[in-house]
């Protein structure tokens, strides 16, 4: 494998259309779109593609790690202690962390960082602000001590709820001292942090040109391990075929973002392919506005006339798992059962024993793009075998979501991720509905299915927010999808998945079920 020195390296990624040349034994170079990124401040950060730089360039005080994306870790905090009572999370901080800067990491960082966010109020303040934080009361909720930060919330949550909040992308920990000298006005660094990096990660952001390239360098006094590799170049490439060739020609060593049928006809030998479940589940969902979608005997029909594994194995294949619970598999307390299976048959003597009124004509409002279309016209066929004729409605994005707040559809077919990695982010939308009157909208499945969500699964709901004991709080969100899964108007049917193509020398590339796990700490190429 021939080495390219980083100028002419840097000339080579420079050019549309590289010539053909092994990349550098020390370098991983990802073909990828870019493009979404409008901030990468975590302050700020909201889009996919940023979220991974700031997983990759910034710690948390505790954090899910490359080395197992499903158990929440020590990160700058090597302790804490936990008062349930009071309401308060008292943080022991690592010692000897230095910032990229080499600045070491102090509790006024943490304070500066997470308060940040409270006062900036960009899109992701949302996640922490949810603990009762604001801009009045901030200084007062985070203070500093000898090595240690004590956070207070306001709220009855349980500590783990408060936890996975913390190990959410607007928590990063940035350099004050550094982020300051570049502040503009009242800014807080904002506009600099979005080209500049002040982190402790794995990597330090050394380039970054919007829609064009990412470079990162490994940090070889990592508190975890320094990166296996020495540099990370994610180039923009919008073009899948693009893609594709550079990737059969080594002059990348990773494809992101290629198709299912470009997938398939990669050469197996010279090329791996790996497949990550996503956060995003996929369901079906009806209307209780509806007179003739309330009967539970057409929930628990529909549940048998899906065809799972007709669609995921063929034109979902490799995009989508069959998953029938509403937090996804990847995250801490999934319910990965699916007892559901295609069963036209019984769906039948379901609704005959039910006394159900046959046929049902019932309009499926789904977007007007691939693959939902060719699930709606799946789902168009199973469904009539037992009397339920869907009457598709193809619509822009834009047009199904407006449809589906203004709760003016009968049948959708829709997807849900959540905003961090808890799982009463989705409790909330599949299991929770208060109040169910036509002006307290709400932005979940629920509401906007106008399903009166029984007051016991509410109840259910709302503890397990504030249980304190982590293996009971499982329990009760296991408990929770077993009943949305048995007894609701929303038929969860799959999980995403992501399909990411590279060369064979290749190893340790860890991509999770949101884009803030995908990591790059662990990545080899073989000599």
């Amino acid at each position: 494998m021939s080495l390219i020195r980083p100028a002419l390296l840097a000339a080579v990624l420079a050019m549309p259309l590289p010539a053909l040349a092994d990349t550098p034994a020390d370098t991983l170079v990802v073909a990828q779109n870019i493009d979404d990124i409008v901030a990468i401040d975590p302050a700020q950060a909201y889009e996919f593609t940023s979220g991974e730089l700031v997983t990759n360039v910034y710690d948390r005080l505790v954090q899910y790690d490359a080395a197992d994306t499903t158990t929440l870790a020590p990160g700058l905090a090597s302790s804490w202690e936990i008062d349930a009572e009071a309401k308060t999370i008292t943080f022991t901080l690592r010692d000897g962390v230095t910032f990229h800067s080499g600045n070491p990491v102090r509790p006024e960082d943490v304070v500066f960082s997470l308060s940040r966010v409270v006062q900036l109020n960009l899109t992701p303040a949302f996640i922490l602000t949810q603990l009762g934080w604001t801009p009045e009361n901030v200084a007062e909720m985070i203070t500093a001590g000898d090595g240690t930060v004590t956070i207070r919330y306001a709220g009855d949550f349980s500590p783990a709820f408060v936890m996975n909040v913390l190990a959410a992308r607007p928590a990063s920990i940035v350099d004050e001292v550094t982020v300051m000298e570049h502040a503009e006005g009242d800014d807080l660094g904002n506009a600099w942090l979005n080209a500049n990096s002040a982190g402790t990660g794995p990597f330090s952001l050394r380039m970054f040109r919007p829609a064009e390239l990412i470079r990162l360098q490994a940090n070889a006094d990592y508190f975890n391990g320094a990166p296996a590799i020495d540099s990370v170049i994610i180039r923009h490439v919008s073009e899948s075929a693009t893609q594709q060739l550079l990737l059969e020609q080594g002059d990348v060593d990773m494809a992101r973002n290629l198709t299912p049928d470009q997938i398939a006809g990669l050469d197996g030998e010279a090329l791996s392919v790996e497949t990550f479940p996503q956060a995003a589940v996929h369901f079906l969902s009806f209307n209780q506005a509806d007179a003739q979608l309330t009967n539970p005997a057409v929930w628990e029909a529909a549940r048998y006339l899906v065809n799972y594994e007709g669609m995921v194995d063929s034109f979902l294949a490799g995009q989508m798992d069959v998953h029938q619970a509403f937090w996804p598999d990847g995250f801490p307390g999934a319910l990965n059962d699916t007892p559901y299976t295609y069963d036209p048959a019984r769906a039948e003597q379901i609704l005959s024993d039910a006394g159900v009124e046959l046929p049902i004509t019932v309009t499926l409002d789904v977007i007007n793009a691939a693959p939902f279309t060719d699930m709606a016209q799946s789902l168009q066929a199973s469904f009539a075998e037992a009397g339920i004729n869907f009457e598709i409605l193809p619509g822009s994005g834009s047009q199904v979501i407006t449809r589906y707040r203004e709760r003016s559809h009968q049948a959708m077919l829709l997807y849900w991720g959540p905003d961090f990695m808890d799982p009463h982010s989705n409790a909330k939308a599949f299991a929770y509905n208060s109040d169910n009157s036509q002006d307290a909208y709400a932005a979940t499945t629920t509401w906007r299915n106008s399903w009166a969500v029984p007051q016991e699964m509410n109840d259910l709901t709302t503890a397990a927010l504030t249980e304190a004991d982590p293996a009971a709080r499982q329990e009760m969100y296991l408990d929770l999808q077993r009943q949305v899964q048995e007894n609701s108007p929303i038929v969860i049917m799959f999980q995403a998945a992501y399909q990411v193509a590279m060369a064979q020398d290749v190893t340790g590339y860890v991509n999770g079920a949101t884009s803030d796990f995908v990591y790059y700490r662990l990545v080899e190429k073989a000599e």
